[in-house]
C-alpha cells in the first residue's frame, strides 16, 4: 500500500463518527489529522462547563458574592445592574408617596385636627374623637403598602414574600420591647436598614412603617405615631435606593456610620419638630432651636445604639436573608 493510500486510509478511519481507539491511536490522530468539527465542538463545550464551575467557585455558589473582607455583600449582581439603576415606576410612586402624600397627610392632621377639644362636627371626629391620629396612621400604612403590592402587577403574590417582611417587622418590635428599660437604646433603625439593603427600598419603607405602628400598641399610640412611621419608613426607603444605586456598599463600618447619621439627622430631624407641633400651638424658630438642642442627648443615644446593633448584627442577618432569598426566590 502506497504512502498516499495509507494517509487516505488513516484520514477516513480517524474522521469516522464511531471510532474506538487506544491512547496511542488518539495521539497519532491528533498529530497527523486536523481537529474535526465534532471534536472542536465537544472541546468548546467542556471549556464552557469548566468556566461555569470557576465562576460559581469565585461567587461562593448560588449567586452569593463576598466583595469585602468585613461584611457580606447581598446579591450585588441582582441589585446593581443597568436596569435597576434606573428609577422604576414603583420607585417613582414610592418617592411621590414619601415626599408628597405622607407630609401632606400629616400636615392636614396637624392643622385640621390639632388639639383635644373637638366639636365632633366631622365624621372623623365623631368616630375617633381626640384620636384622629389613628386614622392618619392607617392612611400612612396604606401608602406604605401601595409600592410593595406593585411588585405583584405581573404575577400572583406569594405568602412567603410577605411573611419574611412581617418577620423583620416583628423582630424590630421585639427588639424595641426587649430594651424597654433603656430609653432610646433600640435596634429598630438597624433592622430597618438591613431590610432595605436585603429587599429594596419599598420593602424597607414597609418594614419601617409597620414596625412603628405595631410596636406603639405596646409603647403607646399617639399623635407621634404618624411622624414615627414616616421617619422610619423614609430611612428604610432611602437605604434601599442608595444600596441599589451602589452608593451604600454593605461594608460594616460604612453601614454603622450611615446608621448613626440617618438616626441622628433624619429620625431625630423629623421627630424633634414633630414634638414641637404636638406640644405648642404657635410655631417659632426659637422654639424649634430649643427643642433640637434638648433632643441632642436622646438622638445621640439612639444613633449610638444603631451603630452598635449594625456592628453586631448586620453580617449574620444579611447572610441569613440572602440564603432565604436564594432558596425561596424572594422579591
Amino acid at each position: 500500500m502506497s504512502q498516499t493510500a495509507n494517509e487516505e486510509f488513516l484520514k477516513q478511519f480517524y474522521q469516522a463518527e464511531e471510532t474506538q481507539t487506544d491512547s496511542l491511536g488518539k495521539r497519532v490522530a491528533s498529530a497527523v489529522l486536523p481537529e474535526s468539527a465534532a471534536r472542536h465542538k465537544k472541546k468548546k463545550r467542556l471549556e464552557e462547563m469548566r468556566q461555569a464551575v470557576e465562576d460559581l467557585r469565585e461567587e461562593g455558589g448560588a449567586g452569593d458574592q463576598v466583595l469585602y473582607d468585613d461584611i457580606f455583600e447581598v446579591d450585588s449582581e441582582a441589585f446593581i445592574t443597568t436596569e435597576k439603576r434606573k428609577l422604576s415606576k414603583r420607585t417613582k410612586v414610592s418617592l411621590f408617596l414619601l415626599l408628597v402624600m405622607i407630609p401632606v397627610t400629616i400636615a392636614i392632621g396637624v392643622i385640621r385636627f390639632r388639639g383635644t377639644a373637638y366639636d365632633a362636627g366631622t365624621l372623623l371626629q365623631t368616630i375617633f374623637g381626640s384620636r384622629v391620629y389613628y386614622f392618619i396612621s392607617l392612611v400612612i400604612m396604606v401608602y406604605a403598602l401601595i409600592p410593595f403590592f406593585m411588585v405583584f402587577e405581573g404575577r400572583k403574590p406569594q405568602a412567603r414574600e410577605m411573611i419574611v417582611l412581617a418577620t423583620m417587622a416583628a423582630l424590630a418590635c421585639a427588639g424595641r420591647a426587649a430594651f424597654f428599660m433603656l430609653p432610646s437604646f433600640k435596634p429598630i433603625v438597624a433592622i430597618v436598614i438591613i431590610s432595605g439593603i436585603a429587599f429594596g427600598g419599598e420593602a424597607g419603607f414597609l418594614v419601617g412603617a409597620v414596625t412603628m405602628l405595631v410596636s406603639n400598641f405596646l409603647f403607646g399610640q399617639g399623635p407621634w405615631t404618624p411622624w414615627q412611621m414616616f421617619a422610619m419608613g423614609f430611612i428604610g426607603f432611602l437605604t434601599g435606593i442608595l444600596h441599589q444605586k451602589g452608593l451604600l456598599p454593605a461594608k460594616r463600618l460604612t453601614l454603622c456610620f450611615y446608621g448613626f447619621l440617618v438616626t441622628f439627622f433624619i429620625y431625630g430631624g423629623i421627630m424633634n419638630p414633630a414634638a414641637l407641633f404636638m406640644s405648642v400651638y404657635e410655631f417659632t424658630w426659637s422654639g424649634l432651636l430649643a427643642i433640637y438642642i434638648s433632643g441632642v442627648p436622646v438622638d445621640l443615644v439612639h444613633a449610638t445604639s444603631t451603630f452598635l446593633f449594625l456592628w453586631i448584627g448586620a453580617r449574620p442577618l444579611l447572610e441569613k436573608l440572602q440564603r432565604i432569598k436564594i432558596k425561596y426566590g424572594l422579591l
